[in-house]
C-alpha cells in the first residue's frame, strides 16, 4: 500500500500499481497524472470519492481501476474513454445508474456487487471481451436483451436481485459456465424449504469449545471446535453479510440441500442458540494430506485459476479425481442444485486422486428456473467440469494414449458451445464407470 505523502514526494515515479486505499481522499489527487507513463492499475478503495475528474484518460496505459467501498452514486461516464481499461470494481458505493457511456471498448470485468442498481443499459452488448460480470446484491428486475451478444461472458452473478425469472436466451451462452443467482424472488420458496427441512441436527453454541481459526472466506470464517463430545470439527460461521455470490442464507440452504456425498465436503450439524444469532454449519475436520488444487483467478487470467508453474498429478489422480467429480456433480444436479463455482480453488486434494468439493456460496436451485431452461443451465456446470479436465489435462503426467483420449473427448464434449449438446452430469458419471 502507498501513501499520499509517497506520492506528493515523487517518491513513486514509474510504478505500475498504485495503492491508497483508506487514505481520507474526497477528490481525485491531481498528482496521480505524474504517473500516467507507467500507472496501469491503480486502486482508490475504502475513501469517500464520489466523482472522477473528467480528464481520467490521460491515464492512457490504465488497465485496472478499483473504487469499491466509496460514494458514488453513478458508475462515472469518463470510463468509457478510458481506451486500456478492461477491469473496474466499484463493489459497495451506492450506484443506481450505470450510464452507456461509462462502458470501455476493452471491458473485460465489471465488478458492481453491492449497489442499488436497477437497470443496465443496453450498450453492454457491446462489450465484445466482456468475461466476468459480478451483479449481485442491486435491484435489477430484468437482464438486457443486448447481454446476450456478450458471447464471451463466463462468469455471471445475479444474486440478490429483484429478478422473478430468467431470461431464455441465458443458458444458450456459449462459453457462460459459472452462474449465481439465488436470492432472487422467484428462488427465495425453495431457499426457505431447503432450510426448514434439513434432516440434520441442531448443535446449541453452548455445547461447543472455539480453538483456532483455519481459514477465511467470502461469506465465513472457519474455526476448530471441540462439540460436548469431545470430537473436533470444522465450524463455519457465516458473516451475515452480501458476498460476490450472494446471500450467507442462500449458501446455507444450498449446503443442507446438497446432502451427503465422498466427494463433498459433508454437513453434519447447525449451529444453534449463537447469542448474536450467527448462522453455523459444522462439517468434518479435513486431514493435513489435503490441499487447495489451485489458487483461483489473477488479475491476468480473469476466469481461469492458476496452478503453480510445477505442480504435477499422476494418471492415476488425475482419472480417479475427474471420475469422482462428475460423481459429485451428478449429486448436486439429483438434489436439483447447481454448484456455480466448480473450480479448482473449491477443490481440495491428497496427490492421490481423493478429492473434496466446497464452497456452495454461488450455488442456485435449479427447480426454481422455467422447466424448459432446468437442463440447459445444468449444462453450464457441465462447462466447469470441462475446464477442470482441461486444468487437469494440462498437469499431468504418465496419461497413456488411451487415457488422454477419453478425457479430452470428454473436455471436449463438456466445452461445447452448444450447451444442449453437451452431456448430461449422469453421462459423465456413467462413462467414467464404463
Amino acid at each position: 500500500m502507498n501513501t499520499l505523502e509517497q506520492l506528493r514526494a515523487g517518491a513513486l515515479k514509474g510504478v505500475q500499481r498504485l495503492t491508497l486505499t483508506g487514505a481520507g481522499l474526497t477528490t481525485f489527487p491531481d498528482e496521480i497524472y505524474d504517473l500516467a507513463e507507467s500507472l496501469e492499475v491503480l486502486d482508490l478503495s475504502g475513501n469517500a470519492l464520489h466523482t472522477l475528474p473528467d480528464d481520467l484518460p490521460r491515464l492512457h496505459r490504465l488497465r485496472i481501476l478499483f473504487c469499491s467501498n466509496n460514494q458514488f452514486t453513478e458508475l462515472p461516464a469518463v470510463l468509457g474513454r478510458c481506451a486500456q481499461l478492461e477491469m473496474i470494481g466499484f463493489k459497495t458505493n451506492q450506484i443506481r445508474h450505470v450510464p452507456e457511456a461509462g462502458l470501455p471498448p476493452q471491458l473485460r470485468w465489471l465488478i458492481l456487487t453491492d449497489n442499488q442498481i436497477g437497470a443496465l443499459p443496453e450498450a453492454i452488448g457491446q462489450c465484445s471481451r466482456l468475461q466476468k460480470l459480478a451483479l449481485a446484491g442491486n435491484q435489477l428486475r430484468a437482464l438486457p436483451d443486448s447481454l446476450a451478444q456478450c458471447e464471451r461472458l463466463e462468469l455471471l452473478r445475479i444474486s440478490a436481485n429483484q429478478l422473478n425469472t430468467l431470461p431464455e436466451w441465458l443458458c444458450t451462452m456459449p462459453r457462460l459456465t459459472w452462474l449465481a443467482f439465488g436470492g432472487n424472488p422467484f428462488s427465495l420458496t425453495h431457499e426457505t424449504t431447503a432450510l426448514a427441512q434439513a434432516p440434520i441436527p441442531a448443535v446449541p453454541w453452548s455445547d461447543l469449545t472455539l480453538d483456532q481459526l483455519l481459514g477465511e472466506g467470502a461469506s465465513g470464517h472457519i474455526y476448530r471446535a471441540h462439540p460436548a463430545d469431545g470430537t473436533p470439527v470444522a465450524l463455519k460461521l457465516f458473516k451475515g453479510g452480501l458476498t460476490s455470490d450472494g446471500l450467507p442464507e442462500s449458501e446455507l440452504a444450498a449446503c443442507l440441500q446438497a446432502g451427503a456425498h465422498p466427494q463433498l465436503i459433508s454437513v453434519q450439524a447447525r449451529l444453534s442458540d449463537h447469542p448474536d444469532q450467527t448462522q453455523g454449519l459444522l462439517m468434518p475436520l479435513i486431514g493435513p494430506s489435503f490441499r487447495t488444487l489451485a489458487g483461483p483467478p489473477s488479475l491476468a487470467s480473469c476466469t481461469r485459476d492458476v496452478y503453480a508453474d510445477d505442480q504435477r498429478l499422476t494418471a492415476q489422480a488425475v482419472m480417479r479425481m475427474a471420475a469422482g467429480l462428475a460423481s459429485a456433480l451428478q449429486h448436486l444436479h439429483a438434489r436439483g442444485l447447481l454448484h456455480g463455482d466448480l473450480y479448482a480453488h473449491n477443490i481440495l486434494h491428497d496427490s492421490e486422486g481423493a478429492a473434496l468439493l466446497g464452497d456452495f456460496g454461488a450455488a442456485s436451485f435449479v427447480g426454481a428456473a422455467p422447466v424448459d431452461q432446468v437442463e440447459r443451465l445444468k449444462r453450464l456446470d457441465v462447462r466447469a467440469l470441462g475446464c477442470l479436465f482441461e486444468e487437469l489435462l494440462d498437469h499431468s503426467e504418465g496419461l497413456t494414449p488411451d487415457e488422454n483420449a477419453r478425457l479430452s473427448a470428454l473436455r471436449d464434449a463438456c466445452l461445447h458451445p452448444n450447451p444442449a449438446q453437451r452431456p448430461s452430469a449422469d453421462e459423465l458419471a456413467r462413462a467414467f464407470q464404463r
